[in-house]
């Protein structure tokens, strides 16, 4: 069942966004060789607890995962797509890192994720990074009143095909508010005017991730978490909650 907004639950749910944005700042600062993912997990922790919020991640437990997520974000390094958990691996010159992170208060979600490169960048990252945001923000300006869903998910796969990436099909956006998964899902690849018409009120959290071994397919980690790209290849994800409002999508991850 998909639940529409007020205007006054959008603005609460910009606070849960701010805190959010406020967590991925400070660990894209922090991302240096030699920092540890679990470093960035705590200073993450950190600023959400701090700031009288919680996290949405921490003991997560979706039915496709065996066990609850066990830290505050998703720390995916190299061919990681999405749901690394953090450890002490340390970040390496070259990494390709994405960190999403979710945060609750007042009784709404606030999720985002975002993709940077560490030390020395190689030119095909900085590329796949900038396309995979390309995506974003193609699919945020889809995100309009009088629309339909899947004009968000082909504005997003259009972008990833041309540039030959590949783009892993179980995977995508969703619904955001009193809980951070709700309806509707929010693919990240489909044909124009089809699915859940875009109505004011609306929150969805648009998350391109692109696979730049061009492959869909990927693997899922031993510890039933992690997506891999099934080639190797490296991986970006960016991700905004948006509201879709009269006057347009409205941004609430950002800071």
């Amino acid at each position: 069942m998909v639940e529409l907004k007020t205007a006054n639950e959008i603005m609460a749910m910009r606070e849960a966004g701010r805190i959010v944005a406020q967590a991925l700042d400070a660990c894209a600062k922090h991302a240096r060789i030699g920092t540890s993912l679990r470093e960035l997990d705590e200073l993450a922790h950190t600023i959400i607890r701090d700031a009288g919020a919680r996290s949405s991640f921490l003991h997560y437990h979706p039915r496709f995962a065996p066990t609850p997520f066990p830290a505050v974000i998703c720390a995916s390094v190299n061919d990681v797509v999405v749901h690394g958990i953090p450890d002490d691996y340390r970040l390496q010159d070259g990494d390709l890192l994405s960190i999403d992170c979710g945060a609750q208060i007042g009784g709404f979600h606030g999720d985002s994720a975002i993709s940077l490169i560490v030390g020395t960048p190689d030119p095909a990252d900085e590329q796949l990074i900038s396309i995979t945001q390309e995506a974003l923000d193609a699919g945020i300006a889809a995100a309009r009143p009088g629309g339909r869903l899947s004009d968000i998910s082909h504005a997003v796969g259009a972008i990833g095909r041309r540039a030959g990436y590949g783009i892993p099909a179980d995977f995508g956006g969703h619904g955001i508010g009193r809980k951070m998964h709700e309806d509707p899902s929010v693919p990240n690849t489909g044909k124009p005017g089809r699915g859940f018409p875009l109505k004011p009120g609306l929150v969805i959290a648009i998350e391109p991730m692109f696979m730049a071994g061009g492959r869909d397919k990927y693997v899922v980690a031993d510890d039933g978490w992690a997506l891999r790209t099934s080639d190797g290849s490296r991986a970006a994800h960016v991700e905004h909650s948006v509201a879709i409002t009269e006057g347009g999508p409205l941004v609430l991850t950002a800071l």
